[in-house]
């Protein structure tokens, strides 16, 4: 295989050794404070919340506690609506719009169903501003109980005993420029393979369940995003990256295949977020804004179905 060097870590052509993943490790400098801009922001929530921790992660770098925000007032017969962020840590507004989502409307389905947050999945990632969790790999693949990721086993481990309860689980990314800078080369290099080039969509976009589709669902979502900043358009392929658009800004994964975070759950409603926020026609405020626009679409939604 014709293989050209493309990446600061490793022999071309070859799988990372762990001497390989040291080295990527040591590369990583924190950027950003997870007990400042998440715990930080956590803590008010307790006068009207319940926080819990669900597991904490002990690396050399640091203890990082994972904590869930969940409705006081927890009703066994009420259905479960959960959102969670920060499954890579580098997609900022999966996290700021989870808390912005508890923050400003979470007491706002007090009675009518249990709210479940995890709004930072990943806190050493949110911290170096990375995709992996310091042993090199994606939590989003890996979404199961024996997970070689300890930040998704902790996320499973919690989600277990509500597996059949949850109506709605939405999970909060973005796809961004450092995808084809950083992390897509990264990826190929860490598995000795050859980075092709991708197209990095301009604009929201949403991940259906090819399991279970759920299009009218993903529209209401759709709607409500696009009174908040614009919708990814498909490219001259008719796809968003290399997935057929199968509505206006939706396309569809076989999400518990995969090991990602919406197929944790039997949740009826699932769906994963993706807003862009390099896009020059998007801030980062209005990045948060629409994280929150499809999760309070979302839930309207679902509960509105009986």
């Amino acid at each position: 295989m014709n293989v050209t060097p493309f990446y600061p870590v490793g022999t071309p052509g070859q799988p990372w050794t762990a001497a390989d993943a040291a080295t990527w490790r040591a590369r990583q400098v924190r950027k950003r404070s997870y007990a400042d801009d998440v715990l930080g922001a956590i803590e008010p929530l307790r006068q009207r919340f319940e926080v819990g921790e669900y597991g904490a992660l002990d690396y050399a770098e640091g203890h990082y506690p994972l904590l869930a925000i969940r409705s006081r007032d927890w009703n066994d017969a009420l259905p479960v609506l959960l959102v969670t962020g920060g499954v890579h840590g580098y997609e900022t507004s999966g996290v700021e719009g989870a808390l912005q989502f508890v923050r400003d409307h979470g007491a706002d389905y007090t009675g009518r169903a249990n709210l479940l947050v995890v709004p930072c999945v990943s806190p050493w990632a949110y911290e170096r501003i990375l995709r992996w969790n310091p042993d090199a790999i994606d939590p989003n693949r890996n979404f199961r109980l024996d997970s070689p990721a300890a930040e998704s086993a902790a996320l499973v481990r919690l989600l277990a005993p509500l597996a059949d309860k949850v109506l709605v689980h939405i999970d909060l990314h973005e796809t961004t420029d450092s995808d084809e800078s950083e992390f897509r080369p990264a990826l190929a290099a860490r598995d000795g393979t050859a980075y092709e080039p991708g197209e990095i969509p301009d604009g929201f976009y949403l991940v259906d369940s090819v399991a279970n589709p759920q299009p009218a669902f993903q529209k209401v979502m759709i709607d409500a995003v696009a009174k908040v900043t614009h919708i990814a358009p498909a490219d001259e392929r008719g796809e968003i990256i290399g997935s057929p658009v199968v509505a206006p800004g939706v396309i569809e994964y076989d999400v518990k295949a995969l090991g990602l975070c919406a197929g944790i759950t039997d949740a009826r409603y699932v769906t994963t977020t993706e807003v862009y926020p390099d896009s020059p026609r998007a801030t980062p405020q209005q990045c948060n804004d629409a994280q929150v626009a499809a999760v309070r679409a979302g839930f309207d939604y679902a509960l509105a179905q009986g």
